[in-house]
């Protein structure tokens, strides 16, 4: 299995956004659904793709995976649930660490997974809170990396 990285382009919108929802509701079905599938839609060709460096992985161009960063920020690593544990986010994330010294993330407390994979990474909890501070009302942490 060879996993190849590409910088996205917007033609690949509309497979990101249907690949973050299928991969949000399979790792974390105990959220709320906020946003209709085509608000998504919008919210990645709108906000996402034009201020945020996103790659996509693929495997013999099937879209399996995709990161978003800027600013310091790791926004967004999903990875299809059919390809999870096959080192798709390690691909992903080693891609987004390659030129960085630093890096941030907000990561669910009750994504027990997503918690492993970044604390493996070598991220450390910066901060814990209540979920006040976002739209889903779930407690989160703050998870920072940085080069040593």
């Amino acid at each position: 299995m060879v996993i190849r990285l590409r910088q996205a382009v917007m033609a690949d919108v509309a497979g990101v956004a249907a690949l973050h929802r299928r991969s949000i509701k399979a790792a974390m079905p105990w959220l709320p659904e906020l946003h209709s599938a085509e608000e998504d839609l919008t919210f990645f060709g709108n906000t996402v793709f034009p201020n945020q460096a996103v790659t996509l992985a693929e495997i013999d161009h099937q879209l399996i995976g995709f990161s978003a960063a800027a600013d310091g920020w790791l926004h967004h690593l999903y990875v299809d649930p059919a390809h999870q544990g096959v080192g798709v986010g390690w691909t992903l994330l080693a891609h987004v660490l390659d030129c960085r010294t630093s890096l941030q993330l907000w990561a669910f407390q009750r994504n027990h997974r997503a918690r492993r994979f970044y604390e493996r990474a070598d991220f450390r909890v910066a901060r814990m809170t209540d979920g006040s501070g976002n739209e889903e009302g779930e407690p989160d942490i703050l998870y920072v990396w940085r080069r040593e």
